[in-house]
């Protein structure tokens, strides 16, 4: 059993399986609209490339990768600034690169060089206040250039993983409980103003800012169509669903947030339990290489994926369900998308190559 946790297959043959569902439900996706006509292919490029790109990190030195950290974050930070200005936009959001036959989201680099960069300085650095606020800085700066765009959910990862960063530091946890005294007034503050002054708070945050917070507070189903349609298609599923080159219901955003019903209606309720079992073989074997690892910075960067991974997992099926607010965030590897792709294979390349190698 422990040699079965231990092996990569607990990585590979769930991720595979992902991968089949994944191309399967693009190809369903085309009975949605003309607008995922090319989903399927581009799908397949994301995960050969993805491959690609797992082997050649492999052949890398994971120190020479996490050597030069700052630099891919300021890079980050420069691509976000020009999105703003050269980006496509779409849905109301201008945070995207287009490219022609694909585009790039510079917020979803962010989420893995901020980790690098931030596990980084807080493995060599002194563990005090200094550190906190130069960790916030560093966080704040990317947050507050996706809050532009606007794109509500890669904020929150930001957050996630710098708190989760700095939780698993060697920091005086007084420090931690000023902090959350500071952010609980700066909560228990806002509260008050959107029940008693929204006049106020709007001025305060602006209208744009308000009716996304609005949205995240008061979401329920009758206010969302694709919700609606989301629990629709859950509820009437059988156990195999309706099967390749078949839909049962329209759901907008199907291939990407709403990607877990769509699977289910799809192919069934067994189907999306194996979706399950195979996010949480993948989840099982980056937690035993947390464990496994003696490095400092290392562990900082495996204990700041595997959380933003497990609750991007907990997020997407949660909003598919209605138990969460609808913040756009996709199932990693499932749901269709060539940078949030590209990204993830990058992660699990450095831990592969972290396995390969003893620090």
């Amino acid at each position: 059993m422990k040699k079965v946790i231990n092996s990569p297959l607990l990585l590979f043959i769930p991720l595979l399986i992902i991968m089949i569902i994944s191309f399967m439900d693009m190809q369903n996706a085309k009975l949605l609209s003309s607008l995922y006509e090319n989903n399927l292919i581009k799908q397949i490029i994301w995960y050969a490339v993805g491959f690609i790109t797992i082997f050649i990190i492999c052949k890398i030195n994971t120190t020479t990768i996490l050597k030069y950290s700052k630099y891919y974050y300021w890079l980050s930070i420069i691509l976000l600034v020009l999105v703003l200005f050269l980006g496509k936009e779409t849905n109301g959001a201008r945070a995207w690169f287009n490219f022609g036959i694909f585009s790039f989201q510079p917020s979803e680099l962010t989420k893995l060089t901020l980790i690098l960069y931030l596990s980084d300085i807080v493995a060599r650095s002194k563990p005090d206040f200094k550190l906190i606020l130069k960790v916030g800085i560093l966080t704040l700066i990317p947050s507050i250039l996706v809050f532009l765009e606007p794109d509500t959910g890669a904020i929150i990862f930001y957050l996630l993983s710098a708190s989760i960063i700095l939780y698993f530091a060697p920091i005086k946890k007084y420090w931690f409980i000023i902090l959350g005294g500071i952010i609980f007034l700066f909560i228990i503050t806002f509260i008050l103003l959107y029940i008693y002054n929204q006049d106020l708070l709007i001025s305060l945050i602006g209208t744009s800012f308000f009716y996304r917070i609005e949205r995240l507070v008061t979401f329920s189903t009758e206010s969302s169509y694709q919700l609606e349609n989301a629990l629709i298609v859950i509820g009437a599923s059988s156990l195999f669903g309706t099967g390749l080159n078949k839909v049962s219901l329209y759901i907008p955003e199907a291939p990407t947030d709403f990607i877990f019903a769509f699977t289910i209606g799809n192919f069934g309720i067994v189907t999306g339990i194996l979706v399950l079992l195979c996010y949480l073989c993948i989840d099982i074997f980056l937690i035993k290489q947390y464990f496994k690892q003696k490095n400092k910075k290392i562990k900082l960067v495996l204990i700041s994926f595997i959380s933003i991974f497990f609750f991007q997992q907990i997020i997407n099926i949660g909003m598919n369900l209605g138990l969460l607010p609808i913040i756009g965030i996709p199932l990693p590897f499932l749901s269709y998308g060539g940078t949030t792709i590209i990204i993830y294979f990058l992660f699990l390349g450095i831990i592969l190559s972290l396995l390969n190698k003893s620090y």
